[in-house]
């Protein structure tokens, strides 16, 4: 079935209006996880962002990517260090994804569920899961940095996801057992 069956109204196909915010509302519309993703700076100061453009990229070598706004005042904070988390948020842990995505919150770590890693940077307690990875290489695309992690070690527990779709937090469904 087509997006045009499915509505039952044809698709138009001659939009170019590739303004930012139409962009932004059409990608919307594809369901991501939220993540947070957490380093510490060579002077000790933890940093972390809410991200949801993390995707797995390979897995011989395991490699992870995602991608951080070139005007961002965490970019050189995680282009440089050599290690960072991510942390895949479960349903229920919203206010950390807004938390550690508003620029107004000076600490967002003040106060958050943390675990240390081994390679001594933050991760946040409660995640559906978490991968440490070291920081294995970047690439400008955009008006974005691709970040690549070759991950090192990963953690899960059995929970549900937090979603986001068309601007807002959502879980997903329960599962039905087949058969119903």
């Amino acid at each position: 079935m087509t997006a045009g069956q499915a509505t039952g109204r044809p698709l138009d196909w001659g939009c170019t209006d590739l303004h930012p915010k139409v962009l932004r509302g059409v990608l919307g519309s594809y369901p991501t996880g939220v993540a947070i993703v957490a380093t510490r700076c060579p002077d000790g100061r933890k940093v972390g962002l809410t991200i949801n453009s993390f995707a797995s990229l390979s897995l011989d070598p395991p490699l992870v990517l995602w991608s951080l706004v070139n005007h961002s005042p965490n970019l050189a904070a995680f282009r440089d260090c050599s290690h960072f988390t991510i942390s895949v948020l479960a349903s229920g842990q919203e206010a950390l994804a807004l938390r550690f995505a508003s620029p107004a919150v000076p600490d967002k770590f003040d106060g958050a569920p943390l675990h240390e890693v081994p390679e001594g940077v933050p991760a946040i307690a409660g995640a559906v899961a978490t991968l440490v990875c070291a920081n294995d290489q970047q690439r400008p695309a955009g008006d974005h940095l691709l970040l690549f992690g070759r991950v090192l070690r990963v953690a899960s527990v059995a929970a549900t996801p937090l979603v986001f779709h068309a601007g807002r937090f959502t879980a997903l469904a329960a599962a039905q057992a087949s058969g119903e």
